[in-house]
């Protein structure tokens, strides 16, 4: 909250590359219709929160900066299996864990933010916090409609045990990861 201007930044920059993230789904399962309609919904969705949010900037006088390396979200992606099949896993519940995370990271942003000062991002950043909730479980539910139950919590657990030891080693600083 004392480098709030950053986290904007950060804030914005990761939103685009969630709607990128979406579109590249599309562009690698066209042949899952479920996951398609989901995906194009999200994206879109996605790029609305990049637009509110660089409305934010705007509105303090920022500029939106360039797109920064996410150590947390590289080295989420390098455990992923690369198998044809276990990568689509993968690629789903390393997504339901990042927004899960985005959900609980944009909550407390909204707890911080006093009401009385500005009541219009305080909402903003509650109404961030249910999509990114809804975002996880869609990610989840995708997986299940294309892995079983069994498949889809063993390979949960051990993302989540890469995921803390990640976390673990990250520096702090104003950002969502």
């Amino acid at each position: 909250m004392a480098d709030f201007d950053s986290f904007l930044l950060d804030h914005a920059s990761c939103e685009k590359k969630a709607s990128g993230m979406a579109i590249s789904m599309i562009s690698h399962y066209p042949d899952k219709p479920e996951l398609v309609k989901q995906m194009l919904n999200l994206a879109v969705e996605e790029l609305n929160h990049f637009r509110d949010v660089i409305r934010l900037i705007l509105e303090k006088k920022l500029t939106p900066g360039s797109d920064q390396k996410d150590d947390y979200i590289h080295r989420l992606h390098k455990a992923m299996d690369k198998g044809k099949e276990a990568y689509m896993l993968d690629r789903l519940l390393i997504a339901s864990i990042v927004e899960a995370r985005g959900a609980e990271r944009f909550g407390m942003i909204a707890r911080a933010l006093p009401e009385d000062r500005d009541p219009k991002l305080k909402r903003f950043y509650l109404a961030i916090t249910d999509s990114e909730s809804r975002h996880y479980q869609l990610f989840l539910r995708l997986a299940e409609t294309y892995f079983s139950e069994t498949v889809i919590t063993r390979r949960l657990d051990e993302l989540l045990e890469i995921e803390a030891a990640i976390v673990r080693e990250l520096p702090l600083r104003a950002a969502l990861h």
